[in-house]
């Protein structure tokens, strides 16, 4: 097996994905990438909800992604919201009707059911060589790792239930520690 048969895999499953979230957001008149935006979304903490941050993590121009944002918007799927501390800084929050078409249209079925005909073991080693293959390749590429914070070198637990981040000096709520930020970076603890 070769490089280029890794590549191949890779880009097999991915245009796969595509199309099966592209079939499910067209009942509701949805592209793949408003969908995609609105997953990472829903999954992003503070630090990370921002435009400048949905373009870094999709690799967009700040045109498309702007049209992407204004189209989940004219949706009632995503609201802006100013910044508490710089009010020139822009907020993207899912709204309930976002969250309630993510459970409809993400994950994609086929891969709800792949996933649950793997035994445990093989979906354990799976994540683990996939999460390794993607942090190979951000570090390679020079990339941010978009992680989820309590996996993040700057994390630091401060008590029962209370979490710091030593980069922004900002305490965490226990659920934002379970959400992708764009500053994270891999402990080497």
């Amino acid at each position: 097996m070769t490089d280029t048969h890794l590549q191949d895999y890779i880009e097999r499953i991915a245009h796969l994905i595509r199309s099966e979230t592209r079939i499910a957001g067209a009942d509701f008149d949805l592209q793949p990438i408003q969908q995609s935006a609105l997953h990472y979304l829903a999954h992003a903490n503070r630090y990370s909800d921002t435009p400048q941050a949905v373009t870094e993590y999709f690799g967009l121009t700040k045109g498309t992604v702007s049209q992407t944002i204004k189209a989940l918007e004219a949706k009632g799927l995503l609201e802006r919201g100013a910044d508490a501390q710089d009010g020139r800084k822009v907020h993207l929050k899912v709204t309930p009707a976002g969250k309630k078409l993510l459970k409809k249209t993400m994950p994609a079925r086929t891969v709800t059911g792949v996933w649950a005909d793997m035994d445990e073991g093989m979906r354990t080693d799976l994540l683990v060589h996939l999460k390794n293959l993607l942090q190979d390749l951000q570090r390679k590429n020079e990339m941010n790792a978009f992680g989820v914070c309590k996996t993040c070198r700057f994390n630091r637990k401060t008590g029962d239930n209370r979490f710091f981040c030593e980069l922004t000096q900002e305490p965490l709520r226990p659920a934002e520690t379970e959400l992708l930020c764009r500053e994270h970076e891999t402990s080497t603890a």
